[in-house]
């Protein structure tokens, strides 16, 4: 059991040395080495989770060509502007809300220029709200209604007795609450941008300069585009609350959440094609597309990876972890934390770990609780939006440290999980 944990780790590390997709192909690599070299049988394919991620970025890369996300990024500036003083609280507000509506982060790379510009012009360290604003974007996937890991953890979670919507009641309180708290402390980190030597430096150089806002004229199909995913995402939850046993309104449906999703979001990028007038092309080349399908191999690759060593293994690892956990339920929360910190995504973690958590007995409160735990991404500074976050910042204020974890995302990250899962317990205490 200890030398193939070992192969695990092994594959994840190599697939987060090559990066990005590479983690997913590491993953695949990993369940050939245990199933032809050890015997073990393979572990389940995540199919749902999979093709959910597929469905909603096919409709989010319609929204995109369509213009609809230039037109979300242009309310967000013209929020970030009306506001700039506060820009270290109101920068992850909207990183939160378009990830939560889109269910993937990456909606962020489109926001964090404006952010660090704001920041910029108003003389405020740009660290301090793009450190928070990627943390938001992460940490808003374990609410976000359409998101794979909400989903698939809805599903595991349903025959406990808590439906999809009671998961929802805790995750979006306590994870926006969990953001203000760390844009709180954010606001803090590091000297005041005329007081950094770096960027004193830089200025001298001339390698700072302030960008104009640019306003680009609105489309009705970008508009449209964006009423169209807006209501299919209402529509979703809706329709989830309705088939829910604790509501039951419908008690036979037809069709189940994980494929009315799928059919719903395909339905979503239809419209959009035929009443925004698109090329169905273009939609295959956008860049929200072509990152939701690196999602897909690398849940593909690393969850069943994972699967397939605790399926083998899950009665040693009752026995060895099972009181453990329930001695110290808070122990979950680490767990998670440091795994997605090497699985690179909320969905992977959350398909290798819960399963196995649930059925050691842990509690559905703990899990649920500790759900928001999966969104460490932010640990090893090479996750994409971080990476763009640096990059975007001329001012050189969001910069990576000579030991790596000295980084200005840390800090505001791991008070941020750890805020929104103490209020899980105290939010779940009381919902669920």
């Amino acid at each position: 059991m200890l030398l193939q944990l070992f192969i695990v780790l092994l594959f994840i590390y190599i697939g987060a040395r090559m990066g990005g997709i590479g983690i997913g192909f590491a993953g695949g690599a990993g369940v050939v080495v245990l199933t032809m070299f050890f015997g073990v049988d393979a572990g389940t394919i995540p199919i749902d989770v999979i093709l959910i991620i597929a469905s909603v970025i096919t409709a989010i890369a319609s929204m995109q060509v369509a213009g609809g996300m230039d037109w979300l990024v242009q309310l967000a500036e013209q929020f970030l502007r009306k506001n700039p003083k506060r820009i270290t609280f109101y920068a992850p507000i909207v990183t939160y809300f378009m990830t939560l509506l889109a269910g993937t982060g990456h909606t962020a790379f489109s926001t964090l220029p404006v952010i660090a510009e704001v920041a910029k012009e108003q003389g405020v360290r740009p660290s301090r709200p793009l450190s928070i604003a990627v943390i938001a974007s992460q940490i808003a996937i374990t609410a976000s209604p359409i998101s794979a890991a909400v989903v698939y953890f809805a599903g595991l979670l349903e025959p406990l007795g808590i439906s999809y919507l009671h998961l929802l009641l805790v995750c979006i309180p306590t994870t926006f609450l969990a953001c203000m708290i760390g844009a709180f402390v954010a606001n803090f980190m590091g000297c005041e941008l005329k007081d950094d030597p770096i960027y004193q430096e830089r200025m001298a150089k001339g390698l700072i300069q302030l960008k104009k806002s640019t306003q680009t004229q609105v489309t009705s199909a970008a508009k449209l585009s964006v009423y169209i995913f807006a209501v299919a995402i209402a529509v979703v939850v809706v329709y989830a609350t309705l088939i829910s046993d604790s509501i039951g309104l419908i008690t036979h449906p037809h069709i189940d959440r994980n494929h009315a999703i799928m059919a719903i979001m395909l339905t979503a990028a239809a419209a959009m094609v035929i009443f925004c007038k698109l090329d169905t092309n273009k939609v295959t080349t956008a860049a929200t597309f072509r990152s939701g399908m690196s999602a897909c191999i690398c849940v593909l690759g690393v969850a069943w990876l994972g699967d397939t060593f605790v399926s083998a293994h899950l009665n040693e690892i009752k026995h060895f972890a099972g009181d453990l956990l329930q001695q110290y339920p808070w122990m979950l929360a680490i767990t998670l934390f440091f795994a997605s910190m090497l699985l690179y995504s909320q969905g992977a973690t959350t398909t290798a770990l819960m399963p196995a958590a649930l059925a050691i007995g842990v509690a559905p409160l703990t899990a649920v609780a500790s759900f928001a735990a999966v969104s460490a991404l932010f640990v090893l500074p090479t996750y994409p939006t971080l990476l763009a976050a640096v990059e975007m910042d001329d001012t050189g204020s969001t910069r990576i440290g000579k030991w790596v974890f000295n980084h200005p995302f840390m800090i505001p990250g791991v008070v941020t999980i750890a805020s929104s899962v103490i209020l899980g317990f105290l939010f779940g205490g009381l919902i669920l």
